[in-house]
């Protein structure tokens, strides 16, 4: 079956791998070798409009305005770090959903080129409620389209195409023009809307089309045990990170209600699984929580549970988002104590940046600033 828009009968292209463009063309009698000229179109030259797709037969483009689409999506806010280095878009879909992407730049660093990483969004709001995230506070919404996640990344690369990135301060290296990473740790738990997020992969590593390699993707995940297992049978060297946040099940549940159906011991069962299979180390986040899983206690139990991966296992200290909930930023001693702990215990770990406090680049953060916007200014003026 041809993937809809959820409010149009236009197929959105984004949403379809080259054969099933290819059979979309022969449904509708058309060469299926044109599959091929509009996938170079959408993905090479990063085109938007049909009408500039200079190599189809006129007829064929106004065919493909009247029963197609590219992506959907209309960006309502856009924010800038003061240092231009994260930049994020509020995205309204066509059912009026909104959604966030993020644009990390990152400039050359030792033997290291400039790297541009899109955070990208797999559903409106989520299902899992995780008590520090932002969108986890939000509830579910629905799952994103594949043609809703791969636009996503195309937006950010046409942006790239047209002014390429210079760190300010670095005048002598070279300006990034092109996507280099993309994660799936925007709104939404991506191992719940499994088929399209994998979808959506295929075609962005498709050497066809946007040809980016499946080692620079990296899909994030709360647990989902079964999806785990699943990933790990596919035919795609995508990256996998497991949001831990706490290493026992008592504090993991407090924080993480998917832990009461799939518990820590059943989770890592499942990660050494993949881990067997795929021969690919694992990312594990962690969510530092001043006072509440940072403590020394709780270190060593990280480490305990952790150890039994060897090389295989990387800890990413994340110093928590301050939300509507009532958590707290650790402090720098208090990190790096944490993170000195588990060096000790030989497990390997690094503290993530803080990429975009100035603009809400945590997941949920943008959207719950507008939708709080939008009621403020569409409340009845009430007379005494």
């Amino acid at each position: 079956m041809t993937p809809i828009l959820p409010t149009s009968k236009k197929t959105d292209l984004l949403s379809l791998t080259l054969p099933q463009l290819q059979e979309w063309l022969k449904e509708r009698k058309e060469p299926a070798f044109r599959a091929k000229q509009i996938y170079n179109w959408l993905y090479r030259q990063l085109v938007s409009d049909f009408a500039e797709m200079s190599n189809l037969p006129q007829s064929l483009r106004e065919r493909l305005s009247e029963e197609a689409c590219i992506g959907p999506g209309v960006i309502r806010s856009e924010l800038h770090s003061k240092d231009d280095r994260t930049r994020k878009i509020l995205l309204e879909l066509s059912d009026g959903k909104l959604v966030e992407s993020v644009l990390m730049l990152y400039p050359p660093f030792g033997d290291n080129s400039s790297r541009a990483t899109i955070c990208v969004s797999s559903q409106a709001g989520c299902a899992l409620g995780c008590t520090f995230c932002a969108t986890g506070q939000m509830g579910f919404d629905r799952h994103l389209t594949t043609g809703e996640i791969v636009a996503q990344v195309l937006l950010f690369a046409r942006e790239l195409r047209t002014a390429p990135w210079t760190a300010a301060g670095l005048p002598g290296s070279t300006p990034i023009d092109h996507v280099t990473n993309i994660v799936l740790m925007g709104m939404g738990e991506p191992l719940h809307n499994y088929t399209n997020v994998l979808q959506a992969l295929r075609i962005l590593n498709s050497p066809d089309g946007f040809n980016l390699g499946a080692r620079h993707m990296t899909i994030s995940t709360a647990g989902m045990v079964p999806a785990i297992r699943k990933l790990s049978q596919e035919n795609l060297q995508v990256n996998l990170a497991i949001s831990l946040h706490a290493p026992t099940d008592e504090l993991r549940s407090k924080t993480m209600p998917i832990n009461r159906k799939y518990p820590i011991a059943e989770l890592m069962a499942a990660c050494h699984d993949y881990v067997n299979t795929t021969k690919r180390q694992l990312t594990f986040e962690y969510v530092l929580l001043a006072g509440l899983n940072d403590t020394p206690e709780y270190a060593g139990k990280l480490a305990d549970l952790l150890q039994p991966f060897r090389q295989f296992a990387h800890v990413n200290c994340i110093p928590v988002n301050v939300t509507t909930a009532d958590y707290q930023t650790p402090g720098g001693d208090a990190i790096r104590a944490f993170r000195n702990l588990l060096f000790e215990r030989g497990i390997s770990n690094s503290v993530r940046a803080e990429r975009g406090d100035d603009i809400a680049a945590a997941c949920g953060q943008l959207r719950t600033r507008f939708e709080k916007k939008q009621k403020a200014t569409t409340l009845p003026v009430v007379t005494p």
